[in-house]
C-alpha cells in the first residue's frame, strides 16, 4: 500500500514546520516542539503528525537542508557559467556548515537514539560537487576556469 501525496496545506505547514525548526535547533537544541509549532503557526498535533518524534524532525530538518543544497546545482548551472555556480555553491556549503554546526547537538541526540542522519550525506555532495565540476569539463567556452584533473571525492 503507498502513502497518500499530502495536501497542499499539509505540504505548506510540514515546510513552515522544517523552515521554523532548522533555526530553532541551530539558536537552542533544547527548545521545545510546542515552540516550533506555534512559532509555525500550527498546533502541536500538526507537528507531530508530520514528526512523530523529536528525532525525527531533527533528522528531516537535516536532510531537508542537504537536499536544498544539493538540488540547487541544475538551477546554479543554468543561471551561470561553472566557474561562477561552483563558487554560489560553495557559498551556499559554508551556510549550510554553520546550519549543521548549530544543529550538532540536536544531531547527537538522533544518533543516540538510533537515527542515522548523515547515510548519504557524503554522496549527495559527492554527487553535487561532481555535476559542477563536470559541468566546467564540459563548458563550451573552454575558459579553463575550472581544473578537468580534480575528482569531486576528493574536493
Amino acid at each position: 500500500m503507498s502513502e497518500r501525496p499530502l495536501r497542499a496545506d499539509a505540504q505548506r505547514n510540514r515546510a513552515r514546520l522544517l523552515d521554523v525548526a532548522v533555526i530553532a535547533f541551530a539558536d537552542a537544541p533544547e527548545v521545545t516542539l510546542d515552540a516550533i509549532a506555534k512559532h509555525a503557526g500550527v498546533g502541536i498535533g500538526t507537528l507531530y503528525r508530520h514528526f512523530p518524534t523529536r528525532e525525527a524532525l531533527i533528522e528531516e530538518v537535516y536532510r531537508t537542508e542537504l537536499a536544498r543544497l544539493c538540488d540547487a546545482v541544475p538551477d546554479l548551472l543554468a543561471a551561470d557559467p561553472p566557474d561562477r555556480a561552483l563558487r554560489v555553491w560553495m557559498d551556499r556549503f559554508i551556510d549550510y556548515m554553520t546550519t549543521k554546526r548549530g544543529l550538532a547537538d540536536a544531531l547527537k541526540m538522533v544518533i543516540a537514539a538510533g537515527g542515522t542522519p548523515f547515510a548519504h550525506s557524503r554522496e549527495r555532495l559527492v554527487q553535487a560537487v561532481g555535476d559542477l565540476l563536470n559541468a566546467g569539463d564540459l563548458d563550451t567556452a573552454g575558459s579553463g576556469a575550472l581544473r578537468a584533473d580534480v575528482a569531486p571525492s576528493t574536493c
